[in-house]
């Protein structure tokens, strides 16, 4: 199996719940629900609930049991977009080549969408929790991940530092590694939590690399990249003077940047036992994508 058509036989796995989860959701009034459906339906790699999959196997760990917190992970990390979309933050008007959320439903339906998913995100949290002591630590993990901790800490950082002059790799690294890394972090480090701690560390380190590797292709995409493969807009990062790599580093210096991390990715995957071929490509996948 290539890893194209595995990649898709993990997106196929999460799409069924997620659409199980879309079809159940029945929440008023209609905007509300329409909303939260808008942007949940828009397609994407959905790249945290194919790593959380993907890591599942490499570990032996029933799928099933990740389900629903590859479910929890891909709500909040919707939520985030919707929020990052608004003119308060990114001011971008398309995601994912289409009408940003607060472009279709308005700017407060917006906030108000990102903040149900994050809220049914923890509803589903704490009924995993239910199960036993391991879902109750890969739940806290998640909340960690997500919060004051984690990407809000990223992002409060990014908005903070956006007008600098002088850019500072300590800085930079801090913005990247919560605002990003964290959750990406989260679905690689679950499976490990549930699975009874195995490789806890090295996958830790291998989602935080991963999370600075994604978000460094990002700079470079902004410069290098288009709206068509992309969906959402270019060129916005050297315009509004962002904490950026590119900006630190310089394009090229960003690329070897990237390089660098790819290649650790890959050596702390070679250093765990289980069938590693789909992460490793997986990693390739990252530094190479073009949207």
């Amino acid at each position: 199996m290539d890893f194209k058509e595995k990649y898709n036989g993990y997106l196929e796995d999460f799409d069924r719940t997620l659409k199980l989860f879309c079809d159940n959701l029945d929440c008023r009034p209609q905007i509300l629900c329409d909303s939260l459906k808008y942007s949940l339906d828009s397609g994407g790699k959905r790249v945290r609930p194919v790593l959380a999959l993907a890591v599942s196997d490499m570990l032996g760990v029933d799928k099933r049991k990740v389900s629903n917190f590859a479910l929890a992970i891909e709500l909040i990390h919707t939520y985030s977009l919707i929020h990052d979309d608004l003119p308060e933050m990114d001011d971008d008007d398309f995601r994912r080549g289409r009408p940003s959320n607060h472009k279709v439903f308005g700017v407060g339906n917006a906030v108000l969408a990102g903040d149900g998913l994050l809220n049914t995100a923890y509803s589903v949290l704490l009924k995993e929790c239910r199960k036993g002591v391991e879902f109750v630590s890969a739940a806290e993990f998640i909340c960690d991940c997500a919060g004051v901790y984690g990407m809000i800490a990223g992002q409060s950082a990014d908005l903070m530092h956006e007008h600098d002059k002088n850019f500072n790799e300590a800085t930079l690294n801090f913005i990247y590694e919560n605002k990003t890394g964290k959750l990406l972090t989260a679905p690689v480090v679950v499976p490990s939590i549930l699975g009874g701690g195995r490789c806890y560390s090295e996958l830790k380190t291998f989602g935080r690399d991963l999370g600075l590797l994604f978000q460094i292709t990002d700079d470079i995409l902004d410069v290098e990249g288009s709206f068509e493969n992309l969906g959402k807009s270019v060129g916005k990062d050297g315009k509004e003077e962002k904490y950026t790599s590119v900006n630190l580093y310089g394009l090229d210096g960003a690329k070897l940047r990237a390089d660098v991390l790819a290649e650790r990715c890959r050596t702390l995957l070679e250093g765990i036992d289980g069938d590693r071929e789909f992460l490793l490509q997986f990693v390739d996948f990252v530094r190479g994508r073009k949207s």
